[in-house]
């Protein structure tokens, strides 16, 4: 059998003897086999086309700042060092406005292609980045789970001829949100990085290590327990990695997209999209969230990053013609405490707002405002809206999936999606 091209990248090897390399699904499904066989298939297909880009903002972005009340007395009696004057924020109604980098999100909202969705949240909210991270991905709420959301759903949709480019995660290490005991999921800093690594001392450019890798799973047993796990890895990765650079060098982008790897990654993104490379899942991480210090000139910077980085990836896909089929959504794993800190920061907290973003988005926001008179005996906002709703609308009516499949239960939906 091939090798995968999802799953021999530049940062996902195992050294096994001899100079082979192993990617490291395999390692990790074969420790799942067994609960593979017992479990079978628990997901429902999507069905239709539609893309979902998911946009992890981590370290717990500040939503007080981000969608500001400006207009509350307690939001600037409580925050007299960090807290954004009315006439600097950008006006959404007459009670909430967003942060002035957010400029580029204000003019999506202005033509009607932004929602955010306030007040976000789960019971008994914890406040330790790694558990709070576990949650949101694994729905766990306990911060205990090992399987991801994304990867429940990402694992329905690869077909028997698992084609490897249905999702992908830009970084160096795949998204908790992503995991999956049956399909693994290409992950890559750049489209030079989707390669199987050669051994620049060998002078075939690493095709004898490729056949030998050919020859060693070839003569696995189809009977064996593990047999159908190696079957979703059927492609060959210096096939993908050929694929990929292909469609990057027909690739023109319609605008010029800032310096940086966020928006470096949106860019890889939209290539797939453009070219046409059946992109379902698309993950990209933005990090520094976590403004304990300083937060003022870190805060600007990174909702600069993220609102050119997003409007230069929607523009991209409208020009292109793209756009009316892709839907973006952030996250961060908490917000921040109500009030500011001694250290002109602000410390772990709770409810934040989250943004969507698409043309088929009904414009609007969702959710309860936060009500900073009634806080928690920590003094941190109460969620509103369950995390969980949110991520069931976009499985049920942007994906086609089944969200009660994906997410194991029934919790609701916001309507910041028309039904499908």
């Amino acid at each position: 059998m091939k090798l995968s091209r999802r799953a021999l990248i530049k940062d996902g090897m195992l050294v096994v003897s001899a100079g082979m390399v192993m990617p490291a699904i395999f390692s990790r499904g074969v420790a799942s086999a067994k609960a593979l066989q017992m479990d079978g298939a628990r997901t429902a297909m999507a069905g239709n086309d539609h893309t979902l880009i998911v946009v992890q903002m981590a370290g717990g972005n500040d939503g007080l700042n981000t969608v500001v009340p400006y207009t509350d007395a307690t939001y600037h009696k409580m925050r007299p060092t960090l807290g954004l004057a009315e006439d600097k924020v950008l006006h959404l109604d007459d009670r909430l406005g967003l942060h002035p980098n957010l400029a580029p999100l204000k003019s999506l909202w202005d033509q009607g292609h932004l929602a955010i969705v306030e007040g976000v949240g789960y019971p008994n909210q914890s406040l330790s980045h790694f558990q709070a991270m576990d949650i949101w991905q694994t729905l766990d709420l306990n911060g205990t789970g090992s399987e991801g959301w994304l990867g429940k759903l990402v694992a329905g949709l690869v077909d028997k001829d698992g084609h490897p480019f249905q999702a992908m995660d830009i970084g160096t290490q795949t998204a908790q949100a992503l995991s999956s005991i049956t399909t693994p999921v290409p992950t890559l800093t750049s489209p030079q990085a989707y390669r199987l690594n050669a051994d620049p001392t060998e002078p075939d450019g690493g095709n004898a290590r490729l056949q030998a890798l050919l020859k060693l799973y070839n003569t696995y047993p189809r009977s064996s327990p593990y047999a159908a796990l190696l079957d979703t890895t059927a492609l060959n990765a210096h096939e993908g990695g050929r694929q990929l650079l292909q469609a990057q060098g027909a690739y023109h982008p319609a605008v010029t997209y800032p310096q940086g790897p966020f928006a470096a990654g949106l860019k890889t993104l939209a290539e797939t999209i453009v070219q046409g490379l059946g992109l379902r899942v698309g993950y990209v991480t933005l990090g520094g969230f976590d403004t304990h210090a300083n937060q003022v000139t870190t805060h600007e910077t990174l909702l600069k990053t993220l609102a050119e980085g997003l409007s230069a990836f929607y523009t991209d896909l409208d020009k292109h013609g793209k756009a009316d089929n892709v839907v973006v959504m952030t996250w961060s794993e908490f917000g921040r405490r109500v009030e500011e800190n001694g250290s002109q920061g602000t410390d772990h907290g709770t409810a934040a707002p989250l943004f969507v973003l698409g043309k088929s988005i009904h414009q609007g926001i969702y959710g309860e405002p936060p009500d900073l008179k009634n806080l928690d005996q920590v003094g941190n906002l109460k969620y509103t809206v369950d995390f969980r709703s949110v991520y069931a609308t976009v499985l049920d009516r942007w994906m086609g999936a089944s969200s009660k499949d994906v997410l194991g239960g029934s919790f609701g939906s916001q309507n910041f999606l028309p039904q499908l």
